[in-house]
């Protein structure tokens, strides 16, 4: 069997099959985006924000609990055998959602497909992040990771007011219709990307149970995953309350007026898809500390200050530093992530950092709301801020331990003929 990285020296990397990774998930992601601001808008016509609020739960705890076991799932049955049928389950989902929406104007067949959605997407979503380490090594791995947080910043911005042109110009069936389209063009994809791939051998004795829990053993035997998984822990936790709940409360208290929310929040996006951009581009040439630590420390000290900005102008500038700061960020953590997990239990790596995102928002908002009831939005805003300081000592201490030294064979390669 040959490797990816060995078909591709000296380059060690796989651009034809990046390239169709990251322009599925392009198209993927935009439906998704538009998809969401669709089914949210049509809930509060529904039912307001008590309908939102249940769309919402229904989407985000069984993604949530599944990231558990989808480590375990694509560690298991390989990343083909998962994405290829969640995928495919996810387009027949909203393509009968379609029809269904088409002919009713009722809340339950929204929260049913959020529901059915949040655990194909859960099981999915540690099978993707096993892709780009099989195509891209070392440095370049580096540069793929920006290349694919490019794809995440361009789709809230792109996709959320084409969700909202869908709802203005047509009806929810429109935007799930166009949702299973992308749906099947990002399934196309993958049928490049994992051609060629093979089951990975299984291990006998050992249950699928049993393996959903290899992600938290990996965090207690290696210090390096555990320490990048506090780091990323705490600047999601810090960042999930201010941008999402304080940003607004904010503008509010100082009356600034709504348009200064959107403003603030364009400006973060424009700054980290210009980083992103630099990083697919440059991030082999940055030494890791840079990206990693300075831009962490950059990171906490920049939230601390949107804080205490006097005007929306000079909020704006700092939010798009922070932007700036978050394009090589992310991606740095990702990649060093990628590069100290044993290759063999990648899917399980990969649903821990996971879960330290998406698991983190909600308990964020709920904390942070309910501490800014005693010390009011900006005592709290900055209490955040001093909790992502945390992040860029965590990462020192990552970095002082060593990577792995040995790698495992590869589990799900591409033969040889598809190389």
């Amino acid at each position: 069997m040959e490797s990816p990285v060995e078909a591709t020296a000296p380059e060690r990397v796989q651009w034809g099959r990046v390239g169709s990774l990251v322009g599925g998930q392009a198209a993927v992601q935009l439906g998704s985006f538009a998809l969401l601001i669709a089914m949210n808008w049509t809930a509060v016509q529904l039912g307001g924000t008590r309908a939102v609020t249940v769309l919402m739960l229904a989407a985000t705890v069984p993604r949530a609990l599944m990231l558990i076991f989808g480590g375990a799932v694509a560690d298991t049955l390989g990343p083909r055998f998962v994405l290829l049928r969640t995928t495919a389950a996810r387009v027949a989902l909203l393509a009968a959602g379609a029809v269904l929406t088409a002919t009713a104007e009722q809340l339950w067949p929204l929260v049913v497909i959020a529901l059915v959605e949040g655990v194909l997407l859960g099981l999915a979503g540690p099978a993707s992040g096993v892709l780009l380490p099989m195509f891209a090594r070392g440095e370049q791995l580096a540069r793929a990771n920006s290349l694919y947080a490019m794809v995440l910043r361009v789709a809230p911005i792109l996709g959320a007011p084409a969700g909202a042109f869908l709802i203005t110009v047509g009806e929810l069936w429109v935007a799930l219709l166009i949702g299973a389209v992308t749906g099947a063009i990002w399934f196309g994809c993958l049928l490049h990307v994992t051609h060629g791939f093979v089951r990975p051998e299984p291990e006998p004795g050992v249950s699928l149970l049993k393996r959903s829990g290899d992600g938290f053993r990996l965090l207690a035997r290696h210090p390096r995953l555990r320490w990048m998984f506090v780091a990323a822990l705490c600047l999601d936790m810090a960042f999930s309350w201010p941008a999402e709940v304080a940003l607004p409360l904010l503008v509010s208290e100082r009356g600034w007026g709504v348009s200064a929310v959107g403003v603030v929040l364009a400006a973060f996006s424009v700054g980290a898809l210009g980083s992103s951009a630099v990083g697919a581009a440059l991030a082999h040439r940055i030494p890791m500390f840079v990206r990693l630590v300075v831009t962490g420390a950059g990171l906490a000290a920049g939230i601390l200050v949107m804080a205490l900005m006097p005007s929306v102008v000079s909020l704006t500038v700092v939010a798009a530093a922070v932007g700036l700061l978050s394009g090589l960020n992310g991606p740095a953590i990702v990649t060093l992530y990628q590069q100290s997990a044993p290759e063999d239990r990648m899917g399980a790596a990969m649903s821990t950092l996971s879960l330290s995102g998406i698991g983190t928002a909600p308990v964020s908002i709920a904390v942070f709301s309910s501490l800014s009831l005693v010390l009011g939005v900006q005592t709290t805003w900055l209490v955040c801020g001093a909790i992502a300081f945390v992040s860029p000592v965590a990462a020192v201490l990552a970095l002082r331990h060593p990577a792995r030294t040995e790698e495992p064979a590869v589990t799900e390669l591409p033969v040889a003929a598809a190389a």
